[in-house]
């Protein structure tokens, strides 16, 4: 079986997590760049000329392999593929809804391809249909989740005894502390996405981050966006969400992302993040990030 570091050709098996419009390609870069693997989210792209100047822009700050997330809702996912396949990407992680009818076109392409799922019984589907690897994400993750899911102390070890295959853990991992204990599960490596919008090269603006910063581990809620849910910060917006569904389906599906996420107006949409925010507590680079992760800083 091949390593995670062996399958992704970088250094440490630290990837980022797909973090929709927020993750710009010197973000990415920076990722890969600093011994991990950079992914570039494709949720967001408003059309393939978009993700194509992505990878363009990304390939010019970083000669280290990076891959990219495929949102299987995405109804340009198909050709999002077909894009990524002809500049090269050699992994794409694949989140959103079921990969079945994706994984063969992604295999055809000779791409390594790993989901994210969220139970045993999903992991084990997904290794039947020729998936390489499988990322566990528990359900105190941030962004994106079912109605069903299990918490990573629970999902990783039990997905690790499952399948053959390396298993990457997601969800609550912040520093050596949450990665050691992913290895100790049985993970081969992680997944790391709300920690990673904490950092200097990430474009998401100051003010998402100093929420992150300022909020703790209690300070999270799921929203219901009806087909799926939303881990997101309790701003005053998301509080009344919370208390109020039906306000989600009078205008608020498309959760302000470019507004609040990028633009730093914290009331205009959700802010997406996991409940691992009570363990950071500062901006930092990516690098000091990773090599902090690895080496055994503790320091959120």
């Amino acid at each position: 079986m091949r390593s995670v570091c062996e399958m992704l050709g970088c250094r440490y098996p630290v990837i980022q997590g797909a973090m929709g419009v927020i993750c710009n390609p010197e973000f990415v870069a920076a990722v890969s760049e600093a011994g991990g693997f950079g992914t570039l989210a494709t949720a967001f792209a408003a059309d393939v000329d978009t993700l194509y100047k992505q990878v363009k822009e990304t390939q010019k700050l970083t000669r280290q392999p990076f891959g990219a997330n495929l949102l299987v809702m995405n109804p340009l996912t198909q050709q999002f593929a077909e894009l990524l396949a002809e500049e090269g990407i050699k992994t794409v992680t694949v989140s959103g809804g079921s990969p079945k009818a994706l994984i063969p076109l992604l295999k055809s392409f000779g791409m390594n391809v790993i989901p994210v799922v969220p139970s045993v019984t999903v992991a084990v589907k997904s290794e039947a249909l020729g998936v390489d690897a499988i990322i566990a994400e528990g359900s105190e993750s941030g962004g994106l989740q079912g109605f069903k899911g299990s918490s990573t102390m629970v999902l990783v070890p039990s997905v690790a005894d499952a399948v053959k295959i390396p298993v990457i853990a997601a969800g609550g991992i912040a520093d050596s502390r949450g990665y050691q204990a992913a290895l100790a599960l049985g993970a081969s490596g992680v997944q790391v996405g709300t920690r990673f919008i904490a950092s200097q090269e990430c474009i998401a603006h100051a003010n998402y981050k100093e929420a992150i910063i300022v909020h703790s581990e209690t300070d999270t809620g799921l929203l219901n966006m009806g087909g799926f849910q939303v881990r997101a910060m309790q701003t005053p917006l998301a509080k009344k969400l919370l208390e109020d569904p039906s306000l989600i389906k009078q205008g608020f599906s498309e959760m302000g992302t470019e507004e609040s996420w990028v633009k730093g107006d914290l009331e205009a949409g959700v802010l997406p993040a996991g409940e691992v925010i009570g363990l950071i507590h500062n901006v930092k680079s990516v690098r000091e990030i990773v090599e902090e992760m690895i080496q055994g800083g503790q320091n959120g």
